[in-house]
Order: C-alpha cells, then structure tokens, then sequence
C-alpha cells in the first residue's frame, strides 16, 4: 500500500512541476497584472514648473527621406511631422479617412519623398509641398484621387481644378469644417 502511496506522489509531483515550468514559460496576459499603469511622459527640461515649453519648428531646408504616413495629409520625414500644403484630407475617425491614409500609402512606399517647407506650422507640423522622385504632387495626387479636397484658404485654390466632381459632398465633414459649419458627433452604431 505504501508503495502505492509512493507512486502517486511522485506523479502528483511530476504534474505539479510540468505545470509550473509551463506557467512559467508562458506569455504574460493581461488577467495577470491586478492593476496596468498608465503610461507616464518621463519628464524633461521642457516639462519642468517655470520653463516654457519648446515650440517645434520648421527646417528652412528641403527635407528628404523616406516617409511614414499618419494620415492622408500627415506623414514624417526624418522626425519632422509634415502637413502637405493646400489640402483636407478626412481624419481617420471620419468617412473615407482610412482610405485616404492607405492611398497615401500606396503613393509613398518605397519612394524617396522631397519635402519642400514654406515655412508655417500647423498644430506642430511643419507645412510643406511634398513630391515624388517622377515629380508627381502628393496633394495633387490624393485630391485628383478623390480622398482630399483644396483648401482655399491655405493654397489659393491651387488643387481645386483637380477635384473631381461630387467629392465636396463625398467628403462632406472636411468640406463643413472648412466653412465653419457645425460637424456633428458620428451617430451611434446599432
């Protein structure tokens, strides 16, 4: 009987020490932790009580580089954000603002983007005429496509002969908030 006894013991052992070894080697999931920390900015000389903030600013030079797409009108260029000149593109949370990022993808990838700044920011990103090595526009390409409308008051009407027609309407949330007509809050999905 003690035998027996023995036998199940070592087993139980055996299966105990396989299941801890297997916990161990496992990935941590989420139900592990009992509280996730939020993420926290480590601060710097510009964060410190008392010292301005330092406000980024635009390279006088052309910028070169391959490019990493935000959104349609926003892509990075050696660490400098860039807003391309002169048009709307829908933020992605709206109609048409997920293809409108990956059209600009499709455009930039694999390409060495030129970068041409005039010298504005716009919400911390330096504004600037981007081409193609073939000499090909973004902005013109992206409103010529349909997912980006002029914006007049920033590019003197420039690309507007490019929109096809229908796409103010297609395009209609970029087309109010440049009008200074009231957006309204998406409506609820069933």
């Amino acid at each position: 009987m003690s035998v027996i006894l023995l036998g199940v013991v070592i087993v139980v052992a055996r299966v105990a020490r396989r299941a801890d070894r297997a916990r161990e080697n496992r990935k941590p999931r989420v139900e592990d932790f009992d509280e996730l920390q939020p993420f926290r900015i480590k601060p710097t000389a510009t964060s410190r009580p008392g010292v301005p903030p330092v406000k980024p600013t635009c390279p006088p030079d052309t910028i070169v580089g391959s490019a990493y797409v935000i959104d349609g009108d926003t892509i990075i260029i050696k660490n400098t954000r860039i807003r391309l000149f002169g048009i709307d593109a829908p933020e992605l949370d709206h109609p048409y603002g997920i293809k409108s990022k990956w059209a600009m993808v499709k455009l930039c990838k694999g390409q060495i983007v030129r970068a041409i700044p005039d010298g504005s920011m716009s919400h911390d990103r330096c504004v600037a005429k981007c081409y193609l090595p073939d000499g090909r526009d973004l902005s013109e390409e992206l409103v010529k496509a349909g997912l980006a409308i002029d914006w007049p008051k920033f590019s003197g009407g420039v690309y507007r002969r490019f929109e096809p027609e229908g796409v103010r309407k297609k395009l209609w949330r970029a087309h109010n908030r440049q009008t200074g007509r009231p957006v309204p809050p998406p409506r609820p999905r069933a």
